[in-house]
């Protein structure tokens, strides 16, 4: 009996997965849909967001960040501010997305005057969705996600940084490449 056990055992742990796991998103592939509450500076709104709903109109720029009121986030957040009308330009709709809740993200936005949505994925299961999620800190990675106008990822960034504008100025280039 023991010698069967062990077999049955090694095989079970053996067996390669062939299966696409979370995080293994590509360029060209369909946006991960997904449903989040969120608010602006001037409200917390009724309804939530669907993203596919948005598939077809504009350019997506999904921004992950860790948290409300951090300093490295309020400095990419204040980056996008300062530079929407570059982005808006670029016919760009930005959503950025935290586990934060939508309080904070109302009176975060309200305080940095930030004229694009928050979203709040309190459980990060969109985070995890788009491997923007670090499960030893239990808070979002730093990652952009451009999504064209057909719904499709078109550029990646997993290491998105706000230490200069080397990250905003090739999330730009994306961009412009898309229009």
């Amino acid at each position: 009996m023991r010698t069967i056990f062990v077999a049955v055992s090694f095989l079970v742990f053996t067996l390669p997965v062939a299966a696409q796991t979370e995080g293994d998103l590509i360029l060209g592939q369909t946006a991960p849909d997904f449903t989040l509450p969120y608010a602006t500076k001037d409200s917390v709104a009724r309804k939530p967001l669907h993203l596919s709903e948005l598939f077809g109109k504009e350019i997506i720029v999904l921004a992950f960040y860790p948290a409300d009121w951090s300093p490295g986030c309020t400095k990419e957040v204040c980056t996008i501010r300062d530079n929407f009308d570059a982005l808006e330009g670029l016919n760009a709709q930005v959503l950025a997305i935290s586990g934060d809740y939508v309080w904070s993200h109302h009176e975060w936005a309200k305080y940095h005057n930030l004229s694009f949505r928050l979203l709040s994925d309190h459980t990060h299961d969109v985070a995890r969705t788009y491997d923007s999620y670090n499960d030893k800190s239990h808070y979002n990675k730093r990652t952009v996600f451009v999504i064209d106008k057909r719904g499709k990822i078109a550029y990646i960034d997993l290491a998105y940084s706000v230490a200069d504008m080397g990250s905003f100025d090739k999330l730009k280039k994306a961009l412009g490449d898309l229009k």
